[in-house]
C-alpha cells in the first residue's frame, strides 16, 4: 500500500468516525458494556482460581517410615518424591523437631522433665506438597506401594472438594465468557450495520466511478478498528479504579479477611486484562466492520 493511500484511509476513518458521532458513540458504549462485564467477570474469576491456588498450596501429604528404615534410605526416598511431577515441594521433620515444636504446646515449657525420652521417636515424616490438588490420589497409590513407608495420611475429601470446585469455575466461566462475546458480536454488528447503512449511496457512488473494495472498505475497517478501541480503553479505566477501590477496603476496613484470603494485586490482574481487552476490542470493531460493510460493496 502506497503512503499516501494509507494516511488517506487512516483519515477518512478518523473523520468518518467524528462525522458520524451518534453512530460511533453507540458503538462506543455497545463495546465499553460488553466489555466492562468481561473485564469485571474475569478480575472475579481470577481472584477466585488465586485463593484457591493459595490454599491449595497449604494442602500436603504426609509420609510416615517404618521403624526400622534407615536415615539413607529415608534420604533416598525423599528425592525420588521430589523427582514426581506432581511434587511441588518437600519438607523433613524429624521426631525431635516434632516434639519439640508439640511438646510445649501441650506441657508447657518443662514438658522435657517429665520424658527422658521423645515419646514421638521414629516419628520423623515428609511433608509433601502438591503441584495440584487434583494429582493427590495417583501420589498417595505411588507412596503406599513403598515398602518403607508406614502410613500416609492425606484428606481426601479437601482434595475432592478443591478439585470439584475448580472445574465448576473453569466451565461456568467459559459459558459466561462465551456468552457475554456472543451477545458482544451480535450488537457491534447492529450497530455497525446501521452506520454503514446510512452511508450506502456514499460507498455506491464510489464503486461506480472505479473504486476497489479495499479502498472502500479501509476506512470502515479502520474506524471499527478505533472505535474498538476507545470502547476497550473506557472500560479498563473504569475497572482500574473500581478495582483499587474495592482492594484498597478490603485490606483497610477488613483486615482479617484479607489476612485469611489472597488477592492478586492491580498489577497482576492489568497484566493479563489490559492487552486481551484492547485486543478485544479492537477484533471486535474490525470484524463487525468488515463483514458488515461487504454485502454494500455488491453494487
Amino acid at each position: 500500500m502506497k503512503i499516501r493511500t494509507f494516511l488517506y484511509t487512516f483519515w477518512q476513518g478518523i473523520r468518518n468516525m467524528f462525522k458520524n458521532g451518534w453512530y460511533s458513540l453507540a458503538s462506543v458504549a455497545t463495546i465499553g458494556a460488553c466489555l466492562f462485564l468481561l473485564n469485571m467477570f474475569y478480575s472475579i474469576v481470577a481472584n477466585m482460581q488465586h485463593i484457591l491456588y493459595h490454599i491449595e498450596e497449604g494442602v500436603s501429604v504426609t509420609v510416615f517410615f517404618n521403624e526400622d528404615v534407615t536415615d539413607e534410605a529415608i534420604d533416598a526416598i525423599g528425592q525420588e518424591i521430589l523427582q514426581r511431577a506432581e511434587v511441588r515441594d518437600v519438607v523433613y521433620h524429624s521426631d525431635e523437631e516434632i516434639w519439640a515444636t508439640f511438646g510445649p504446646s501441650y506441657f508447657g515449657e518443662d514438658y522435657q522433665e517429665g520424658f527422658p525420652e521423645n515419646p514421638l521417636k521414629g516419628e520423623h515424616n515428609y511433608e509433601v506438597f502438591l503441584q495440584n490438588v487434583s494429582l493427590q490420589d495417583q501420589l498417595v497409590e505411588w507412596l503406599q506401594s513403598k515398602p518403607e513407608v508406614r502410613l500416609v495420611r492425606y484428606s481426601e475429601a479437601t482434595a475432592s472438594t478443591l478439585s470439584g470446585f475448580n472445574m465448576i469455575l473453569v466451565y461456568i466461566s467459559a459459558a459466561i465468557i462465551i456468552i457475554l462475546l456472543a451477545v458482544s458480536i451480535f450488537l457491534i454488528s447492529n450497530t455497525v450495520r446501521v452506520g454503514i447503512s446510512v452511508r450506502s449511496e456514499e460507498i455506491g457512488i464510489m464503486k461506480y466511478i472505479g473504486a476497489t473494495d479495499f479502498f472502500v472498505r479501509a476506512p470502515f475497517v479502520l474506524e471499527g478498528m478505533l472505535i474498538g478501541f476507545i470502547g476497550a480503553v473506557i472500560p479498563l479505566q473504569l475497572v482500574y479504579y473500581l478495582y483499587d477501590y474495592v482492594l484498597n477496603t478490603i485490606t483497610t476496613r477488613f483486615e482479617m479477611l484479607s489476612s485469611m484470603l489472597s488477592f492478586l494485586t492491580l498489577q497482576e490482574v492489568y497484566k493479563v486484562l489490559a492487552p486481551v481487552s484492547i485486543l478485544m476490542g479492537v477484533g471486535m470493531g474490525l470484524i463487525g466492520s468488515y463483514f458488515t460493510v461487504r454485502k454494500y460493496l455488491k453494487v
